[in-house]
Parts: structure tokens; sequence; C-alpha cells
């Protein structure tokens, strides 16, 4: 087809094994690189490595567990039906993470419950202290985390005649029980786009700005970019819940509204506030 990427990876890196595999590789290095920058940021403001790996559990725990259960309380099948399994009828089902289906809000709620005991517990610094610093290094790892979600062909955009459509071989459309190479948006290559121009800019005022002195500014701006692209790129989606398709907008443009609003309240917030001492 003309125009068209025909898009045939496989995530398996051994033949007829699916783990290891290309995503939990790239889902890894997102977390590896964020380490690294943290380390930098924890250097900058003299703080030792013990927190820093403290703070490796928090987040890596906080990431995995929210996003697995985000996935399956705003996205997964419940119980079973005829074309799927449900997570409550199949509980072990619930920890299968290498099978795919990890969702961004509920790594973002579950993210922010850990940071806030960590701030409390570990370096008994500001809540937003430690949200102004990780909010860079969760850009990028998202960025990884959305080509890991390209390599395994799901979270698919819409059918479309653009000439960077791609073809999804291994798309598994569960509704008519085939795969389905239907041209469509690489809605994953959009938000991974969308996120590495959040990590620079993020990267910028925190670095070049020095706005880690207004807390809740860069964290604020990582909201806004993260998730307001996520709502308008979802317009692009398929309905990732039957019941997406009942709605004006669907799940993941609700739960992305409020993260915004949060967003413009911390700019505002920070930027009328004295710096941070």
């Amino acid at each position: 087809m003309i125009g068209v990427i025909n898009w045939d990876m496989s995530s398996e890196l051994i033949d007829g094994w699916k783990t290891p595999n290309l995503y939990g590789l790239l889902f890894v290095s997102g977390l590896i690189m964020g380490y690294f920058l943290v380390k930098k940021m924890f250097k900058k403001e003299g703080i030792g490595e013990k927190p820093l790996d403290q703070l490796v559990l928090y987040v890596v725990v906080g990431t995995i567990i929210g996003a697995r259960l985000g996935h399956v309380f705003f996205y997964g099948p419940y119980w079973d039906t005829i074309d799927e399994r449900g997570y409550f009828s199949h509980p072990g089902d619930i920890i299968k993470i290498w099978e795919g289906g990890l969702a961004s809000h509920g790594a973002a709620v579950m993210l922010l419950i850990m940071l806030f005991i960590y701030s409390k517990k570990v370096v008994h610094k500001p809540f937003l202290w430690i949200l102004d610093i990780i909010s860079a290094p969760i850009a990028i790892a998202a960025m990884f985390i959305r080509l890991g979600n390209l390599v395994n062909h799901e979270i698919v955009g819409d059918p479309t005649k653009v000439p960077w459509a791609f073809s999804f071989s291994r798309y598994y459309d569960e509704t008519l029980g085939v795969y389905d190479p239907t041209p469509r948006h690489p809605t994953q290559l959009y938000e991974a786009l969308c996120y590495l121009i959040a990590f620079g800019i993020l990267m910028f005022m925190y670095w070049k700005k020095d706005l880690w002195n207004k807390p809740g500014v860069v964290f604020g701006t990582f909201l806004i970019f993260i998730f307001g692209s996520r709502f308008f790129i979802e317009f692009l989606k398929l309905g990732q819940t039957a019941r997406d398709f009942n709605l004006s907008i669907n799940t993941g443009q609700i739960l992305s509204l409020p993260l915004v609003l949060v967003g413009m309240y911390l700019i505002w917030k920070g930027l009328t506030k004295k710096e941070l001492v």
C-alpha cells in the first residue's frame, strides 16, 4: 500500500517466548534513564545516594502497581463476557503485566501517594519539591512506555488515510475476532513525541530557568503537557473500553481533565508565591 507504513515488529526478543520482551526492555530503559536524571538533580540539591535508592523503590512500586490497577479498574473487563476474559473472575490475570495493560492515570495517582509518603518519611521536604524533581524523569520514562505500546501493536489509532498511517499487522480486533491491518493513526508515536517535547521543556525550566525555586511550577507544567496532549490525542484513538463509545469524550479524557486543571492551579500558585527556601 502506497503511503502506508507496514508495521510488523514483534515484541519478542526470543522467538516463541513472551518474556523477556522488547516492551519490558523499553519500560526498564525509561526507568533507568529517569534514575540517572534524578541522581543528577539530587546531587545539585546536596542529597546523598541512600534517599535516591529509596526513591527508586517508591517510584517503581508506585508506577507498576498504579499503572496495572488503573488499567484493571478504568479500562479492563471486570467479568467474563463472550469476547473478553474478566479480571475479577480471573484475578490471577491482574499480575500478568507482561501481557500488556498499563494505564498512565493509575500510575499518576499511585505515584502521588507514594511520593507524598516519601517526601514526609524519607527526605523531609515539601511535597511539591519532590514532584518538581520527578517531573522530567517521568516524562522521558512515559515516552519509552509509549514506544513499548508501539512494538506491542496496542493503543492504536482510528483508521486514516494520512501518508504516515501505520498498518499494524499484529493488531487483534477483539470485536471482530480477527487481525486488522487497516491503516491507522500511530497514536503511540504521537504521544511519545509529545512526552519527548515535554521532557525538553521541563529540563529547560529546571536547569536554565531555575524554576525549581518556584514550587509546583515545573510539576504543573508537566501535568498540562502530559495530560493535555493525552486529551487531544484521544480523539484519534480507538475507544479503550466499551463505555467509551457511549460518551462524547472517552475515559482517558475524563481522567485527564482534572489533572490539567490542577496543573494550571499549581503554576498560578507557584508564580505568585515567594521562592522556596
